[in-house]
Formats: structure tokens, C-alpha cells, sequence
């Protein structure tokens, strides 16, 4: 194939080339059949295809071909299962190969470094080796059928506000050991032929063409050999994002072509970068091409929505259990709550997966002829309007039933991409009727829908807490079986769910929003901030019931790994995530009290036992020397703890590693609040130690007092700085019906223009609307003051290319 793919270069013109690394449309790329060359499908679809049948949009907006809705990467995350995960994979890239789709653009796998990020439910976990476990089972089921996995967003994409122009600002261990660790995992042990760069600047560069990200760490340290591909108008400069690999920039952009070409022909760009980008793109669209040809075009529908409920079932996490549930089949229920009439399945964005079928949960009661003479009640206002009539009707039902199983959590609206959650509460017109029905003194469970952290509250008062997260098209069908004890809930939570949003390590600093987020919490993201710091939480990573108990004993650790042994101490079959933890208490360098470094999932017969073993890896010790710009393995005693979650510890072991450690990469004494886990006080000298070199500028630059000279990276929200009149009025005009759609209702189209406008820079705009660079010029130039010079320029015919 190589032969083959140099012949088809050669006869390729220079613009040819250029718009072959360039999409043709929104979703394909460039053919050109004369020489061979076919178009190549791109789809969405981390937990699903989303294949659009009509017009095409990034938004999610119009219908997609029916495909499987499987459960959300946040909600397979919980089942600590890469082997589950690697046959969803499978099956997902079998859906998306009779859609002749050629790179299915999933999995997400930033890390959860806030739990406001809108897109945490698209995102596996707040730790990179769980993140990176998933994530790479994904990929190995998905290229299985011949096609391609995309990992993104890579890297550092972990706010959604202002996303395509904000600076993540990282110092060099976070950036390695938290946010790419789990890329690099997914790379080496998925063997990934995509991956899609992130819309957001990374230490001073946007992603795709930032070089030591790109070259130095990708393609040198890992030896990534596939395509990257820009997400969607995603690209800053052209010409820069070839020089470092960037294969692919989709969607098609007019003028992203003419910049290729004219650095050329100008001098300033050799050739033989674009051979170079266009031998890796031909060899997937290629290879992928040949895989569809013979693939089947069609898929068993009922066994992919079997395995979906699969899935699902094993997702869940039972958070609380005081002798409530199991319930009995034959109980007299009261089911409170509009999303067990209307389930909420799946987030909201380009996401969105049109199920082939869907259940609702008092659909799935009936089917199993569950709990005669059950009733339902709404409860509550969906989207969080305060209802008294519902609030009353709901209570005065409750007076009549034992068991009431109470269903909560977040609409649709408020997790979604593109906009970041204004809080992590639960709406309080739910905390309101449940209030009310706690203080009745019932049986209550309560069912979480949702696809991201929130704080409890008044859920915490409930017998019972069932946590379904975003299950997908079976996920109604699945909590009903774990009510009812057909499914010994195995989840264990992929994430920590705080007390309170106040005690996230950067809740004061996120989102960044102006030019820069700093990421001042250096590497206490998650449980390593709450166990570090000594922060009590709601429920702990890696935390989740049973209706069985487990013992833990008999632990062993070697140069090689650890073993022990698993008992079944309760009366049902069951799965148990054992989790392996490393911690050093005399360590030179900052660290987290422990850090996750392994995990298994054993199966345990009720009476029995089993053999776990968890082995060590290149990753285990290791830890990033910022002054040797190198992997290191501090020496010195090592604590090994396994628990059930990360503050479980049931069983603890020593080992002793010899280091490769010469010169220690920190100053103790200017980095006292990293050494003490107080990062939620770093100041901004504290943080530019650790960062290593001057910070960037956080702030707008202003030549005068609230005004700016308007660029192509500047937003349509910032244009409410321009020089004139025309800016601001537009970037008014826009605000105001986002605000004003959202004050009357209607909050999913309000999400829409604050997604797709009010955070869009005006590159974004012109690459979506197909403009030419000389219009898109003509539009800065109007926001700048030059309203009438910039109408003529924009009105005036190009010239032929």
C-alpha cells in the first residue's frame, strides 16, 4: 500500500493536496476517484453513531439515522471494566461500519478536573489511568471492525466556556501525569489510527499546532503513527497545524486551503510537509475504505439493545442501602418523578445518538408485570419551575405507600456541550417535593439521573440512593432489575461526589474566563485534592454498594505486582472492583496522599473465594522530573494499599524501589502549598515557580478603557469591546436572545446560541459559514470601525484560484 499511496502523491497537484487535507463537506473528506482516492466518512459517536440522514450540523440539532444509544463514557467509567468496554466498543464499531462510517469520532477521555464542566458526562473519569484503561478498550472494540476510533480532545479540554480560544495554562508533571497520561495509554495499548485535536490553547499555542505536544510527546515519545484531525473548525493556522502533523481540518475550509497552497508557493512551507501529512490521512482513508467494502450493511438490533441493557446493569452504582432494597416484586410502590415517565438517557450536544428503540421506566414495570397497582405521580416540574400543585399532589400519594421509589436528577438543558453548569445542584423544585415526602417517614429510594457530580442534599436523607447516571436506551430497563435484585449492582463511582461545590480544589478559579485558566491545583485533581487535604466528601472515588459483602486478606506484593484474596462473605453472586493505590509518606516532591495504579473486577460465587492479582507497570513509580525533562522513579519505601474505594483501605503492603532520581525538581520552600496540599491558596508567585517560566497574560488587552482591537480569535461575547458600534451591537443582539430565550423557556435553543455563537471567535464563524479569508478579513474589519470599507470588501467577487 505504501507504493501505492506515494503513486497517488505524486500525481496530485498542489491544490489538490491541500483540499484533500481538508474535509469536503461537513462530515467527509476530499475524493478524488480518478486516482483512487475515495471520501472517507467521519461520524460522532462515543456511545453511539450519530450519522445525520438530513442536513448536517456540530450541534446535534437535526435527526440522525436510528443507531444503539449505549450508556455515556462517565457511565461505563463506573463499571471499571475494560472487557466490557472493549465489546461496546466492538459493537459500536460494527453500527458504525454498516453506516459506512470510516472514523467514528469517540472516545472523549479528557479528565474531570471540575464537576461544572458541561461535558463530564461525555468524559470516563477524574483519574487518567481509569480514563486510559476505558478509553483504550474502546478503541481496541472499535478498530476491530476494520475502522477507525478517534480519541480526543487532545489536550487539556476540561471547560467548555470560551473553549475555542482559551489558554490552559499547566505546568509540565500536571500536564504529563494527569492530563496526557490517559492519551498515552490509549495510544499505546488501543492503537488508535485517530486522534482529534482539542479547540483550546495549551501553554501558549492551540493544540494542533503546538509542537511539543504534537511532535515531541505524540509521534516522538509515543510513536504515534495515525492521522490527527482538527476538531470541527478547530484550527488556528493552517500552515503551522501541517508542520506539526495536523493531517485533516474538518469541516471544509475555503480559505484553510488557500493558506496551505500560498505558503508553498510563497516559500515558507516545503512541499513535502503535506506529502508527508497526506501518506498518513491516505493510509486511513484506505485501509478503512477496504474494511467497509466488506462489512455487513446492517446490524441484529435486538442483540445490540441486549447488550446495552448489559451495559447499563453493571454501570450502576447503589451509593446507600439501609436494608430498603432489594423491594419485592409483589410491593405496593409509588414511583415519584417525571424522568420515570421520560427517562434522561443520554447528554446533550453533538452526542446525540437517535435510539433505534427506547423504554421508559414505568414501560419496563409493566412489561415485568412488577408491583400491581403501583402509582405514579410527576412530582415536579422537569426544567426546575416551581409547581405547588405537583408538589401536593405528590405528597398525598405518599401518604398511601410504604415504599417510594423517587426519581432525580438533571434535565437535558443543563448538561450539555458548549455551556459549562452554572452549579451542581440538584434543581430545587425536586429537593423541595422530596423534602417534603422524607418527612413522612417511608421507604424512600431515590434513582440519580444524571451525567455529572451533584451535591446530595436532601438525597442523602432517602434509605436508599441508586445512581444510574446516563444509561442509555436500555438504562430504565436496567435500574428496574437492580431494584428488584435480578442485578447485584457491581458500579463503583468513576468520580468524587463532593459535599459541596466550595470544596472542589478549583472551584474559585473555573472556569477561565478571559484569556486564560490556570490550573493552579497542580496535580491535586479529584480524590488526590480531597484525600490529600483531608476534605471530607459525600461518596469517594471508587466507592459503590453491594447486595453482597466482600473480605479482603492474604496480601502479597512482589517486584512484579500484588495478590490477594477475595471472599464473598454474603448470600448473592458478585463482582467487586479491588483497586490498587501507591502513596509515599517521605516523598522529596509533592504528592497526593495515594494515587491510583491498578484495578481488577473478579467474579465471587456467594460462600467462595478468588485469586486476584494486579500487576505493576511502567507507570506505577514513576513520576515527571521537570528538570531532567524525563520519567523518574523516586527511591525509597512505597506504601501499597488495597481498597474498595480510595478511602476503604482494607489492606496494606510496603515495597521498596530503587531510584533514578539525581536532582530533585522543586524548591520546598517556594512551593510550601503544594508540598501541603493547600491549593486552593496558591498565589500567583507560587504558581509561576511551579509553571517554571513568566504566566501569560490572564486578563483582555485593552487600549482604552473596556475597548479592544478585534482579531479573528476574538469571540462574538468579546465583541462587546470593538471600536464601534457595529461589534457591540451584534454581540448585544446575540447575548440578549440567549438570555431572553433562556428567562421564557426556552433554555435548549438559549443553550444552542451559546454554544454555537456566543463563545464562537469569528475564525469559527467564517469556517462554519464557508467564507473566504479575504470575507472573514472584510468582518474584523466592520467590528474595527471600518464598517463601509469592510462591506466592500466582503460584497466584492474574488478572483478565481
Amino acid at each position: 500500500m505504501k507504493a501505492q499511496i506515494k503513486e497517488i502523491i505524486s500525481k496530485l497537484t498542489l491544490r489538490q493536496k491541500a483540499e484533500l487535507m481538508s474535509g469536503r463537506d461537513f462530515w467527509s473528506t476530499t475524493p478524488y476517484e480518478e486516482l483512487g482516492v475515495p471520501s472517507a466518512f467521519l461520524a460522532d459517536g462515543p456511545h453511539g453513531v450519530r450519522k445525520q440522514a438530513a442536513a448536517s450540523d456540530h450541534l446535534g440539532l437535526n435527526v440522525s439515522i436510528p443507531a444503539t444509544c449505549y450508556p455515556t463514557a462517565v457511565t461505563m467509567a463506573n463499571t471499571w471494566n475494560p472487557e466490557l468496554g472493549e465489546q461496546m466498543g466492538e459493537a459500536l464499531g460494527a453500527e458504525a461500519a454498516a453506516q459506512r462510517v470510516n472514523v467514528l469520532l469517540g472516545p472523549g477521555m479528557n479528565i474531570k478536573r471540575n464537576p461544572r464542566c458541561g461535558r463530564n458526562f461525555e468524559y470516563f473519569s477524574e483519574d487518567p489511568l481509569l480514563a486510559g484503561k476505558m478509553a483504550a478498550s474502546y478503541v481496541r472494540g472499535i478498530q476491530k471492525n476494520g475502522i477507525s476510533a478517534c480519541l480526543k480532545h487532545f489536550a487539556a479540554n476540561n471547560q467548555e466556556t470560551r473553549r475555542m480560544v482559551n489558554e490552559s495554562v499547566i505546568d509540565e508533571r500536571t500536564l504529563r501525569e494527569i492530563y496526557l497520561t490517559g492519551f498515552e495509554i490509549a495510544v499505546k495499548e488501543g492503537g488508535t489510527k485517530t486522534i482529534m485535536s482539542s479547540y483550546n490553547m495549551l501553554n501558549g499555542q492551540f493544540t494542533n499546532e503546538n509542537t511539543h505536544l504534537m511532535k515531541d510527546i505524540l509521534r516522538d515519545e509515543w510513536g504515534y503513527e495515525g492521522v490527527v484531525v482538527t476538531d470541527w473548525a478547530g484550527c488556528n493556522s493552517r500552515v503551522e497545524g501541517a508542520i506539526c502533523g495536523n493531517e485533516l481540518e474538518m469541516p471544509v475550509c475555503k480559505y484553510g486551503n488557500d493558506d496551505l497552497v500560498n505558503a508553498v508557493e510563497n516559500g515558507e512551507l516545503d512541499e513535502s510537509v503535506l506529502d508527508e501529512n497526506l501518506e498518513r490521512l491516505l493510509a486511513l482513508i484506505l485501509t478503512t475504505d477496504k474494511a467497509l467494502k466488506s462489512a455487513p450493511d446492517k446490524f441484529d438490533v435486538e442483540k445490540h439493545d441486549a447488550f446495552a441493557s448489559k451495559c447499563a446493569e453493571e454501570s450502576i452504582v447503589l451509593l446507600k442501602n439501609e436494608n430498603v432494597l432489594p423491594l419485592a416484586k409483589e410491593e405496593k410502590v409509588l414511583f415519584v418523578g417525571d424522568f420515570a415517565r421520560d427517562p434522561r438517557y443520554q447528554g446533550a450536544g453533538s452526542s446525540i445518538v437517535n435510539p433505534t428503540k427506547l423504554v421508559t421506566f414505568l414501560e419496563a414495570v409493566d412489561a415485568n408485570q412488577a408491583f400491581p397497582g403501583y402509582k405514579y405521580v410527576q412530582g415536579y416540574d422537569r426544567y426546575g419551575k416551581k409547581n405547588a400543585k405537583l408538589v401536593a399532589e405528590a405528597v398525598a400519594a405518599a401518604q398511601n405507600y410504604e415504599n417510594i421509589v423517587f426519581f432525580a436528577g438533571l434535565d437535558e438543558v443543563t448538561e450539555a456541550e458548549g455551556i459549562d453548569r452554572r452549579d451542581i445542584k440538584i434543581p430545587e423544585a425536586q429537593i423541595e417535593v422530596l423534602k417534603e415526602i422524607n418527612k413522612l417517614g417511608k421507604k424512600v429510594t431515590v434513582v440519580l439521573v444524571c451525567g455529572a457530580a451533584v451535591e446530595l442534599g436532601e438525597v442523602n436523607n432517602a434509605n436508599a440512593i441508586v445512581h444510574a447516571y446516563l444509561g442509555g436506551q436500555a438504562g430504565a430497563r436496567s435500574v428496574l432489575k437492580v431494584l428488584l435484585g435480578e442485578i447485584n449492582p457491581s458500579g463503583k463511582l468513576s468520580e468524587t461526589l463532593p459535599i459541596a461545590y466550595a470544596d472542589c480544589a478549583c472551584a474559585d478559579i473555573f472556569p477561565g474566563m478571559e484569556m486564560t485558566t490556570e490550573y493552579r491545583e497542580g496535580l491535586f485533581v479529584g480524590y488526590r485534592y480531597y484525600t490529600s487535604a483531608n476534605v471530607p466528601v459525600n461518596y469517594p472515588f471508587g466507592y459503590g454498594l453491594s447486595y453482597t459483602t466482600y473480605e479482603y486478606s492474604n496480601l502479597q506484593v512482589t517486584a512484579e505486582g500484588v495478590k490477594l484474596t477475595v471472599t464473598n462473605t454474603g448470600k448473592m453472586d458478585g463482582k467487586e472492583v479491588v483497586q490498587l493505590y501507591i502513596a509515599k509518606k517521605d516523598s522529596a516532591i509533592p504528592r497526593p496522599v495515594r494515587e491510583l495504579k491498578g484495578f481488577a473486577k473478579p467474579f465471587v460465587k456467594a460462600g467462595e473465594s478468588v485469586e486476584v492479582v494486579i500487576p505493576f507497570d511502567e507507570r506505577t513509580f514513576r513520576y515527571f522530573n521537570v528538570k531532567t525533562n524525563k520519567w523518574e522513579v523516586e527511591g525509597g519505601e512505597y506504601t501499597v494499599e488495597i481498597g474498595a474505594s480510595c478511602e476503604d483501605i482494607r489492606l496494606t503492603g510496603t515495597i521498596t524501589k530503587e531510584g533514578t532520581t539525581t536532582v530533585v525538581p522543586y524548591d520546598k520552600a517556594k512551593l510550601a502549598a503544594y508540598y501541603n496540599c493547600d491549593v486552593r491558596n496558591v498565589t500567583s508567585e507560587q504558581f509561576e515557580e511551579l509553571y517554571g517560566k513568566k504566566l501569560p497574560q490572564s486578563g483582555y488587552t485593552f487600549y482604552k478603557k473596556n475597548r479592544m482591537v478585534i482579531h479573528e480569535n476574538c469571540t462574538i461575547s468579546d465583541l462587546k469591546y470593538s471600536k464601534r458600534w457595529v461589534g457591540r451591537l451584534f454581540s448585544w443582539g446575540i447575548r440578549f436572545a440567549k438570555d431572553f430565550l433562556w428567562k421564557i423557556g426556552q433554555r435548549s435553543l438559549s443553550n444552542t446560541i451559546e454554544m454555537g455563537m456566543v463563545h464562537q471567535p469569528i475564525r469559527g464563524l467564517a469556517k462554519f459559514g464557508g467564507l473566504s479569508r479575504r470575507q472573514m478579513e472584510a468582518m474584523i474589519m466592520m467590528f474595527n470601525g471600518h464598517v463601509f470599507k469592510g462591506i466592500g470588501q466582503f460584497l466584492t467577487k474574488e478572483k478565481n484560484k
